[in-house]
């Protein structure tokens, strides 16, 4: 069962990247039925209406401007209060499926993680997700960890994979030069 998961997470395009990326915690046991992925600020976000076209093109163009910039303080507000603005940068092994990387914490295949992690897209996204270790090994003097997700929601997968391809194409890009 574990080997007919762990190649379902392969089903996703993966991808290096270096994420900040934070292990919040283990789930206990009693919370683990109560859990959900979800984006930063989505419990609280107001909610937004596309604004009206004005006939006077120049002031139509100059609110939107102004709205997309108050819409990224506000963003920027929203992480920090969250607290991802201090979290530290991680190398990480991502896909649709789960995440993976190193760690000097000891985890325990089935713990389920409560994962921080931003995508740097534009605005960057910020989510929480739970990660549950699927595999374990020990080298020297840390841990690689392979998690699988649970309880993702779809749009955060969306978030996931949308970055996954972007990070995909710029590595192509790389290449070519």
């Amino acid at each position: 069962m574990a080997e007919e998961q762990f190649s379902k997470m392969r089903e996703f395009s993966r991808v290096d990247a270096y994420l900040p990326m934070q292990v919040m915690r283990v789930v206990p046991a009693e919370e683990r039925e109560t859990i959900r992925s979800r984006t930063s600020g989505q419990a609280t976000s107001m909610e937004t209406r596309d604004l009206p076209d004005l006939q006077d093109k120049l002031l139509n163009d100059w609110i939107r401007l102004l709205n997309a910039k108050l819409d990224t303080v506000v963003n920027m507000l929203v992480l920090q209060r969250e607290g991802f603005s201090t979290i530290p940068v991680t190398r990480v092994n991502v896909s649709g499926g789960g995440l993976g990387f190193l760690t000097r914490e000891r985890y325990a295949l089935g713990n389920i993680l409560e994962i921080k992690v931003v995508l740097p897209m534009m605005p960057p996204v910020a989510l929480f997700v739970y990660g549950e270790v699927v595999k374990l090994d020990l080298l020297k003097n840390v841990y690689s960890i392979a998690t699988k997700f649970v309880a993702m929601d779809e749009d955060v997968r969306d978030e996931v994979v949308k970055y996954v391809f972007r990070r995909q194409r710029e590595i192509l890009r790389e290449q070519r030069r």
